[in-house]
């Protein structure tokens, strides 16, 4: 049985295809039900490595990139191939909240809980990206910063570029009561102040075009991880959870095309 994802194409980027995977099938339990891929929440390695064994096969993916998440401002370009396995004690990853390749075949993989995972690529389908975007103030700037980063590597203008938001934190479960010390006045425009929320989709579309990317080349899959407990994990909703994947590929004859 395959896992479940709902899939995404760049409309007019050939080759490239991305996948955000829901938590409605796997072998986990407990508050992991379902596909948890994530070592560092507490699940059986076990099980965490079989439904990575099982995302990766349901994408006809021999190989994918991950990294030890931590909210930072780190784009590991050309990234290694994390270890796919059975595992007793989980393999060590680099710490990053960004990975890009040019290879093809290789899934670039952003585990989620709320947060949002935004993917992207360049018009000719031969340059991809993944961003793990946080809740508050500064670690959203990562996601220009990181843009910046990959233009620069790999000799792109970010008017070429396509992005994608997954399913993440909806405006109205983004509650924050401590506004002023986890935001501050520069994201007012973006906060509700007599319901506390924050529009973080607004907030990533609007920085995207800040950066450069036209409107129209900006994606996003409206669904709340905290509203929807049959096919997303949340942190916001449940403290102890799993974590599901956002992943971007190249397919492997992309440039036989």
């Amino acid at each position: 049985m395959a896992l479940s994802f709902i899939p995404f194409a760049f409309p007019g980027v050939g080759g490239v295809r991305c996948a955000f995977q829901t938590r409605s099938w796997g072998v986990s339990e407990g508050p992991y039900a379902g596909g948890n891929i994530a070592f560092t929440v507490g699940d059986d390695p076990l099980r965490v490595s079989a439904n990575r064994l099982d995302l990766a096969a349901s994408l006809g993916l021999s190989a994918f990139a991950e990294a030890h998440q931590v909210h930072g401002d780190t784009l590991i370009c050309d990234p290694p191939a994390a270890p796919l396995g059975r595992f007793v004690e989980p393999p060590a990853l680099p710490e990053a909240d960004g990975l890009a390749t040019d290879r093809t075949g290789f899934g670039l993989v952003i585990k989620t809980a709320d947060c949002q995972p935004v993917l992207v690529a360049d018009r000719e389908g031969r340059r991809i990206a993944a961003f793990h975007i946080g809740w508050r103030g500064n670690r959203t700037r990562f996601l220009q910063s990181g843009l910046a980063a990959f233009c620069a590597r790999y000799g792109l203008a970010a008017r070429d570029l396509f992005a994608v938001r997954g399913p993440s934190l909806g405006p109205a479960r983004s509650e924050f009561v401590n506004y002023a010390s986890e935001w501050g006045p520069d994201f007012a425009g973006w906060y509700d102040a007599s319901a506390r929320t924050m529009n973080l989709w607004r907030l990533t579309r609007d920085q995207l075009m800040e950066a450069g990317l036209p409107e129209d080349q900006i994606f996003g899959l409206d669904l709340c991880t905290a509203s929807l407990p049959d096919a997303f994990f949340s942190y916001r909703r449940d403290g102890v959870c799993g974590r599901q994947a956002a992943v971007i590929w190249i397919e492997a004859d992309a440039r036989l095309a």
